[in-house]
């Protein structure tokens, strides 16, 4: 009897997850379509693009190669120069933001001390505060500081990244015990050994994720480098390509159609990001092991 009551209530389980399944289903379909649409686009020229065909399928002519090799060649190879400024800009100001959200963090997480509560308060208020709402004055600041249209531009408020502190001093808050930081020091560790040997190491989860969402909010980062940067060899591959687009709106790309090779452009500017994310998943997998085993 109960091995017939086991059996009918496994059949039964699955059939609670249905709906859940269904809805993430469509989902991964709703988020996968337009990058789907930009692989099968960027195989096309022009009259592909445009001859009416279907939007979510290849062409006859499947040209991926040509509009790679115009995509790198167009313009004197701009492209290969606004994607080498966008590494720069994303890995500067990604590693750089981390490390000071390591290390406000775990400030605020683990020491006491005054205005402390009106500090953290601060922080959760720029938390809320949308990023394209201080871009006009960190422009009228840098303007007269001379720091327009340099690389420092784009750089220097990247390393500011509020919710990446917020994230940080939640988890060490729950992740690091002070127990153990305590033992550390009465084996007569001083807090820098402490921080880099024993808090450091537990820490690196969130630090995988705060790097992650700097690098990538940095790369994808159009309204500040477009208000800040008027030359066209500091451009990222956003400001770049944004440009081309209004060229190819207004018609004015001299006989050559512009809309292959910003599609193409499009996305190979995706797949930095993706081999990070693939490069760094693997951290969030030793993360959750080690929380496991706790």
């Amino acid at each position: 009897m109960t091995v017939t009551i086991d059996a009918a209530s496994r059949r039964r389980r699955p059939q609670r997850h249905l709906p859940l399944q269904i809805l993430l289903g469509f989902l991964l379909v709703y988020f996968l379509i337009p990058f789907w649409w930009v692989v099968v686009n960027s195989s096309k020229d022009a009259a592909g693009l445009f001859g009416g065909g279907n939007a979510l399928w290849f062409a006859e002519d499947v040209d991926f190669i040509g509009n790679l090799q115009e995509l790198f060649t167009y313009s004197g190879g701009i492209y290969t120069r606004w994607l080498l400024n966008s590494t720069l800009y994303a890995v500067v100001g990604g590693v750089g933001a981390t490390a000071l959200a390591v290390l406000a963090g775990y400030g605020f997480a683990k020491y006491r001390f005054a205005g402390r509560r009106f500090s953290f308060a601060v922080l959760l208020g720029a938390v809320m505060v949308p990023a394209t709402a201080l871009v006009i004055p960190t422009f009228i600041m840098f303007s007269r500081l001379g720091l327009t249209n340099t690389i420092w531009a784009v750089i220097l408020p990247s390393l500011l990244n509020p919710f990446g502190v917020y994230l940080m001093h939640v988890y060490v808050r729950d992740a690091v015990p002070d127990e153990l930081l305590d033992a550390a020091r009465v084996d007569g560790a001083g807090e820098l050994r402490s921080f880099l040997q024993v808090a450091l190491p537990m820490m690196r989860p969130a630090m995988v994720t705060v790097l992650l969402l700097s690098v990538v909010a940095t790369w994808n980062n159009y309204f500040l480098p477009l208000a800040m940067l008027s030359d066209n060899d500091l451009y990222p591959v956003t400001v770049g390509i944004g440009q081309w687009q209004g060229i190819a709106s207004a018609n004015n790309s001299g006989g050559t159609s512009l809309w292959s090779i910003i599609i193409m452009g499009s996305l190979v500017s995706v797949i930095p990001l993706i081999i990070a994310f693939l490069t760094l998943q693997r951290h969030w997998r030793g993360g959750l092991a080690i929380g496991s085993l706790k």
